[in-house]
């Protein structure tokens, strides 16, 4: 009787795909951020990982998961002898080697000794 009907309008002259583009926005800029920040990086730094356990060879200084540290003897498939002190070899999954420390080079054959 004294309450008038109030009925729904858009806003003057407003597009309903503009607000609906201007709701989604921040979901898209936190997807985006999301990526920059999180998924990129991880991405970056396992394929490094994966690279880096690639080239190992015999006689680099890795460092393992558990912290140990060693010379790598012998690389097989998904394993690696690695040799912790004087007549003390482990075997370890590749996947756990966090670190490589020392790269060794092979020595020149033929050069002699500096003095």
């Amino acid at each position: 009787m004294f309450i008038s009907e109030a009925y729904a309008q858009t806003a003057a002259g407003g597009d309903p795909t503009t607000a609906v583009f201007m709701q989604m926005l921040p979901l898209i800029l936190i997807v985006v951020v999301f990526y920059f920040f999180l998924i990129r990086p991880q991405q970056q730094a396992r394929k490094r990982h994966m690279e880096m356990i690639a080239n190992l060879k015999r006689g680099d200084v890795v460092v393992t998961s558990g912290g140990f540290i060693g010379k790598i003897k012998s690389v097989q498939d998904d394993e690696a002898r690695v040799e912790l002190a004087p007549n003390v070899e482990v075997r370890v999954v590749r996947g756990t080697i966090a670190e490589v420390r020392g790269k060794t080079d092979p020595a020149p054959a033929n050069d002699s000794k500096p003095e």
